[in-house]
């Protein structure tokens, strides 16, 4: 399962048995069936693909301070949200919910939210659930997986008066991007001109606050920011950094943009893991592959991050015209079976990691600065078939 399925599941079973028993011939693993896979896997809870992503993230972070990149400080963590399409099963509609177009035909999808270290390239939590459920509500939930020493920025879907309480509530410090329309407040600063304030803001008025942690009284001091992008646009952010001495208004259209991390992280999932190609159509095989691909990313991350910078201390690197990094598309191909070769050899597990680097070494691109691409929005409110077919799979 963590080669990931992509293929016909005959396919996929033939190709891992010939991989094991010629790199790990002491498995001596037999032939099976397809269903008798199916059937195996149905005793697998999927939290054992994030209990194993999370022992990983932590050993990371865990006596390691000179590969942990940090943001004065700061774990630079991001929270973003998307889609997923799903195959059209009664059981999976039920659960996840269907988003429908003009006609009376839907797509079934899940919402899918990630809390991603921008830096370091790994995934802290991730969370498959039902559409309905909101971005706002599994943000929260997020930060069960943040500490006191992270910076974690939103964009402007996020920002409301319960998800700044509880950030504030357990001290963990925000950047979030606002709209101009987002309260009083906010409009009230847009109008002075002004770069930089320290505000309080308020939960809605007209909203019940029953069950909830604050009432309509309550107040947050934050700061607010006014970053000019050009041709007189601007954009507006929210921040419990107060300090400006110590995190001056110049800082902060830099730092937004690291977020972007978290966008290009969702490509990887999407067109690189190809994670909708699921490899099953019931809800426990879609978090099944969910959860791989999570913990599969976090793998390629800890493999790729120690090779990129092997790459930028290298003497050749750093007299050519531009520096190089890993293909990341062709290192996750070269992953999907030599992954399987690490965990059955734990013995050899270096010496499979330095082979897994140096084919790595034979497909890096240029890193080219300043680069910029226009970007097309229309394409992702395109809603578009599940890319599941029930009749065939690929078998190559």
């Amino acid at each position: 399962m963590i080669s990931l399925i992509r293929k016909s599941l005959s396919i996929e079973i033939e190709n891992f048995v010939s991989y094991c028993n010629v790199f790990c011939p002491e498995s001596e693993l037999k032939l099976f069936t397809k269903s008798a896979f199916v059937q195996y896997r149905k005793k697998i809870n999927s939290k054992v693909f994030k209990h194993l992503s999370n022992v990983l993230v932590n050993e990371f972070y865990t006596d390691n301070d000179l590969s942990v990149k940090l943001w004065n400080g700061f774990r630079l963590l991001a929270v973003d949200g998307s889609r997923l399409n799903l195959p059209n099963t009664k059981e999976l509609v039920s659960y996840y919910g269907e988003t429908k177009n003009q006609n009376t035909s839907g797509v079934v999808q899940a919402r899918v939210s990630v809390l991603y270290d921008v830096l370091n390239n790994y995934v802290l939590d991730g969370v498959l659930s039902p559409l309905k459920i909101g971005e706002g509500k599994l943000a929260i939930e997020h930060l069960k997986s943040c500490k006191s020493n992270d910076l974690v920025i939103f964009d402007r879907g996020y920002p409301g008066f319960p998800l700044i309480y509880e950030l504030n509530r357990a001290n963990i410090h925000f950047v979030i991007r606002v709209k101009e329309s987002f309260s009083r407040v906010v409009k009230s600063f847009v109008e002075t001109g002004e770069k930089s304030k320290i505000v309080e803001i308020s939960p809605g008025k007209k909203k019940s606050f029953i069950g909830l942690p604050f009432s309509k009284k309550s107040s947050i001091k934050i700061r607010l920011i006014r970053v000019d992008l050009g041709n007189e646009n601007i954009e507006i952010l929210m921040t419990s950094l107060s300090d400006e001495a110590t995190y001056s208004h110049s800082i902060f259209k830099d730092l937004y943009f690291k977020r972007w991390k978290v966008e290009t992280f969702y490509d990887e999932l999407k067109n690189k893991l190809k994670i909708e190609c699921f490899s099953g159509y019931s809800r426990q095989i879609i978090e099944q592959d969910f959860e791989a691909s999570l913990f599969v990313s976090n793998v390629q991350s800890l493999i790729v991050g120690e090779l990129n910078e092997e790459l930028k201390s290298t003497p050749n690197n750093t007299e050519k015209q531009y520096q190089y990094k890993v293909n990341t598309a062709i290192s996750y191909g070269i992953l999907k079976n030599k992954i399987i070769s690490i965990f059955l050899n734990p013995t050899k597990s270096e010496t499979i990691v330095d082979d897994l680097k140096n084919a790595f070494k034979n497909h890096l691109i240029p890193i080219r600065p300043n680069r910029q691409v226009e970007r097309n929005t229309e394409k992702y409110r395109r809603n578009i078939k599940p890319k599941t077919p029930k009749n065939q799979r690929d078998t190559f």
